[in-house]
């Protein structure tokens, strides 16, 4: 007899968390063992509230609306930072939901943290015999995750990363005064999206020609020789940092004055900010600090072809598994060629992701700590490839409309 299944998406944007989403559908409409399609609104704190939606109903006769919704970014279900209480009562709440509705499968879009979500649903689960099959489907802009080669979301953000960079190099190789423009990139712990700027260079124009990690301890008077000797052969020195740089003591050149999340990580922002000041009192050149903040993640008009397709690819993979009756799992895949480029898909325990971080190899950053070397080149050079073809409508992307988000939200606001 065929089970409902529910998906729920959680943490911050990507580019193609939408795909995700997309694969589930797409799979989940044409499976006998799955009945209705329905989504949360807002992650399990909308779950809670029963804020969910029929996706059967929206998407059954509609494949073109796949289509966008495979090609739109952000969040088509909402979103949230809910970290679950481990209350037994509340515990008991979802499931009681799940089982009012019918719900064999439980998929769970998002990062570390949600992948936390998964595996404390998976294990209630199971200790109370409760038939439903909980998978997650990794998303992250910061690549971080483990058991994955690289994460959903992280090659379309590091296309944008790498295209600004190119960019603002050919936009201020105009000028002969000396300058320094620093681009920070988003990346708490880990570097890898900064790394990622490395893929602007071509053969006249070598920028970025500084990049810092926070896998590497910063030294301010380190970065200001660096500049300063970057400016004897070029007017203008293009530096991308990670916002989660940090000194030897481990203190975030960005932490003071700074907020956290629900999660109680710290809310970064300002550390080119910060450098600019640096460069403009010790070296007095000109200097501009450019935050792309959630352009990175919601860039969908210059998204990956191969990022698109992966994360779409996952959301298969992952009712497919819950089909075959697995739990406490995600969608993974694993690199087994670099040239040509190749991956081969299944599951991974959530054990191995849930709470946890994967930095960059110290052996992938050069022995200054200001650049990266070509086997990290290697790695990304793939994960940007193709462009996916993003329908247009009077000029400008026409993404899924997403009407329906303020729609439920004041609906059950109103309720409350």
């Amino acid at each position: 007899m065929a089970k409902n299944l529910i998906i729920g998406q959680s943490g911050g944007p990507t580019a193609v968390i939408n795909a995700s989403l997309a694969g589930v559908i797409d799979y989940a409409l044409t499976s006998e063992a799955v009945g209705t399609i329905y989504g949360m609104i807002d992650g399990v704190e909308g779950l809670l509230q029963k804020n969910i939606i029929d996706l059967t109903a929206m998407f059954e006769h509609l494949p073109h609306e796949v289509n966008r919704l495979k090609h739109s970014p952000a969040m088509f279900l909402g979103s949230c930072r809910y970290k679950l209480s481990g209350e037994e009562e509340e515990f008991k709440r979802i499931f009681e939901i799940l089982n009012e509705y019918n719900i064999g499968y439980f998929i769970y879009i998002g990062g570390n943290d949600s992948m936390d979500t998964v595996k404390k649903m998976s294990a209630f689960a199971a200790e109370n015999r409760i038939d439903v099959k909980i998978i997650g489907i990794p998303k992250t802009v910061d690549n971080d995750l483990n058991g994955i080669d690289h994460s959903p979301g992280f090659g379309s953000a590091a296309k944008y990363i790498a295209t600004c960079v190119r960019e603002v190099a050919y936009d201020t190789s105009i000028y002969s005064i000396k300058s320094v423009h620093i681009i920070e990139a988003m990346g708490r712990n880990a570097g890898w999206l900064t790394a990622s700027s490395v893929l602007a260079r071509q053969d006249n124009m070598p920028a970025p020609h500084l990049v810092y990690l926070p896998e590497v301890a910063f030294s301010v008077e380190q970065f200001l020789s660096d500049v300063k000797e970057k400016l004897k052969s070029y007017n203008t020195v293009i530096v991308v940092v990670s916002e989660g740089i940090r000194d030897k003591d481990g203190k975030y050149i960005a932490e003071n004055g700074c907020s956290q999340d629900g999660f109680g990580h710290a809310q970064l922002s300002g550390a080119g900010a910060y450098l600019k000041t640096i460069i403009e009192n010790e070296i007095g050149c000109k200097v501009r600090a450019l935050e792309p903040s959630v352009l990175q993640r919601s860039a969908g008009h210059i998204a990956s072809l191969c990022d698109v397709n992966e994360a779409f690819n996952l959301g298969s993979v992952a009712v497919k598994a819950a089909e075959d009756g697995k739990t406490g799992v995600f969608a993974t895949l694993r690199r087994t060629s670099n040239k040509p480029y190749c991956v081969e898909y299944g599951t991974e325990s959530v054990d191995v992701v849930a709470n946890r971080e994967k930095v960059v190899p110290r052996a992938w950053i050069n022995a200054e700590g200001n650049d990266v070397t070509e086997e990290m080149v290697s790695y990304l050079r793939p994960l940007i490839r193709g462009v996916a073809q993003t329908p247009y409508r009077a000029g400008l992307p026409d993404y899924i409309d997403i009407r329906h988000l303020d729609i439920t939200k004041q609906k059950y606001k109103n309720e409350d």
